[in-house]
This record gives structure tokens, C-alpha cells and sequence, in this order.
């Protein structure tokens, strides 16, 4: 399963990598706002926003690109490390 994940912290790029690993889920992490942001979601099978450290903008341009039919979008406010995973066993099953 492919996971693109917006927003979260730089310094935990990392650990929500190897947590999607742990889940067999290919992950992309975009914490920060980039050039280019809107071709490099590509079409992912779940799309998660961490809502507490993303702006709008991000959002909007992110939500724009996502085809909503093919791609299961959870958004939440909390960044952690167990909210991830938390969303993982829920969406892997």
C-alpha cells in the first residue's frame, strides 16, 4: 500500500518512514511546502494530514491533486509517532 503523508515534523521523517515500513506500506513524507509539491503526490492508496503543523495553502494544493475516489484521505490532529501507526493498523486491514 503506497501512504503519502503531509505536514508532521522534520525531525521525525524518519521514524514515520520505518513505522510505514513496519506496516509493508511505501511511504513519501512531505513536511514542508516544496516547488513541485503537486507532481510529486503521484496517486497514493492513503493520504494523511497531520493538520496541527500543515498550513492551509499545503493542504489545499495537496487536496487539489488527489483523486478523492481512488484515495482514502484521514486527516489528523495529532503528529506522533502512535497516531501513524494508529492509522495504519486501521487502514491496512
Amino acid at each position: 500500500m503506497s501512504v503519502v503523508i503531509i505536514g508532521g515534523h522534520d525531525r521525525m521523517v524518519r521514524q514515520y518512514k520505518e513505522i510505514c515500513q513496519h506496516h509493508k506500506c511505501k511511504a513519501k513524507v512531505f513536511t514542508q511546502m516544496r516547488t513541485g509539491l503537486d507532481k510529486q503526490i503521484g496517486s497514493p492508496d492513503l493520504l494523511i494530514l497531520f493538520t496541527s503543523t500543515v498550513s492551509h495553502k499545503m493542504i489545499r494544493c495537496v487536496l487539489d491533486e488527489v483523486d478523492e475516489s481512488r484515495t482514502n484521505i484521514v486527516r489528523c490532529h495529532t503528529s506522533s509517532g502512535s497516531a501513524l501507526a494508529e492509522i495504519l493498523e486501521r487502514h491496512s486491514a
